[in-house]
């Protein structure tokens, strides 16, 4: 039996993604991703910043890499991010990869009152900021002179060299021209949950083929790392049911139109679209979402069977970061589901030996 590979020819990884637990949870839930064999963790923005949970992972486990997924590059100054990606790659002893993504506007301006910028600009200088920033904070830094970012630096101090001169920097992406920014400038591109498994391998690969063309990059020089919302459960009908609220979720965002009707679904979408402050509650909505609509999104059902959904992925990426759907999940169905992540990966693993 010849082994499972992914595309670029070597073994199949997974990073898991945790919210933020108490710490004898978090011990437990990161010690368990080491053991399972979990490549990393991811932490997400939601709100408060994520390099705090994953000090505290950094400090139980020894080879589990550490990131942020993602870490929303207008809530903070790219010094701060600097600083935050340094100091974690020191406390991991090298394991940490900052990963960065732009949100939306609704959520950087109208959440956390930061002021307007252009997604693109502003991530193409955050990137500059915070690399020249860890490769040369302990040599001495010139000022900077940026369309977001002016600093003259004449009160920094130099610190201690970091463990790393370059710690690799991973861009979330959704829609073409970020992908293309990712595959130019970053050392991994995530791409976003919305990128179906047949999308991904179809439409998107092109897509990535042609940047690494343009941007003159070899595909082993970038990581690509896939979010798939998964939903584990021997019942398929009760995963699409439990998973339709997190589609119908993403539906109603105006800004995601455009790809949803990309993948065939864009009137549905249009008839899942809320009002500006009225995403927290989708149950108005949640009905506009067909079956076909969540298994498009969503992977759902028995562990082989979830297995064969997701197959595509691995034509494009080189790891996979597994997500179980959200909203309007009880506690106890969130936690069933998570469990089923760990089912995956053991069996996944198991089958590609």
């Amino acid at each position: 039996m010849s082994t499972k590979t992914n595309a670029v020819g070597a073994p199949r990884r997974f990073w898991g993604t945790m919210p933020v637990l108490p710490g004898p949870m978090l011990t437990l839930t990161v010690q368990q991703m080491e053991a399972s064999g979990f490549e990393g963790v991811f932490v997400l923005q939601i709100y408060g910043p994520p390099f705090v949970p994953l000090a505290a992972a950094s400090t139980v486990t020894e080879t589990l890499k550490l990131g942020t997924g993602i870490a929303v590059a207008g809530t903070r100054s790219p010094l701060e991010t600097a600083y935050a990606a340094i100091e974690l790659d020191r406390i991991s002893g090298g394991r940490f990869i900052l990963g960065l993504g732009s949100s939306i506007p609704s959520m950087v301006e109208g959440s956390y009152g930061m002021p307007k910028a252009k997604p693109l600009g502003h991530i193409r200088e955050t990137v500059d900021v915070v690399r020249y920033i860890i490769a040369n904070g302990h040599k001495g830094l010139d000022p900077y002179e940026g369309t977001y970012f002016k600093a003259d630096f004449a009160e920094m101090m130099v610190t201690a060299p970091p463990v790393r001169e370059h710690i690799p920097i991973w861009i979330a992406a959704l829609q073409e021209k970020m992908t293309d920014l990712a595959i130019e400038i970053g050392d991994g591109l995530m791409v976003h949950a919305l990128w179906s498994p047949n999308f991904t391998a179809k439409v998107q690969k092109p897509v990535i083929e042609a940047a690494l063309t343009k941007h003159s990059r070899k595909r082993a020089d970038i990581e690509i790392n896939a979010w798939p919302w998964i939903a584990i459960n021997p019942d398929k009908r009760q995963a699409i049911d439990d998973a339709r609220a997190t589609v119908a979720a993403y539906s109603g965002y105006k800004q995601y139109e455009p790809f949803f009707e990309k993948q065939g679904f864009g009137d549905q979408a249009r008839a899942c679209q809320l009002a500006l402050g009225d995403h927290g509650d989708v149950s108005s909505v949640v009905g506009n979402v067909p079956d076909e609509m969540v298994l498009a999104f969503c992977a759902c059902g028995p562990v082989e069977e979830v297995l064969e959904q997701i197959e595509p992925y691995w034509d494009v990426v080189d790891s996979l970061a597994p997500m179980t759907p959200y909203r309007n999940l009880s506690m106890e169905k969130l936690q069933y589901y998570y469990g089923g992540l760990f089912e995956l990966v053991a069996t996944a693993r198991a089958s590609a030996q």
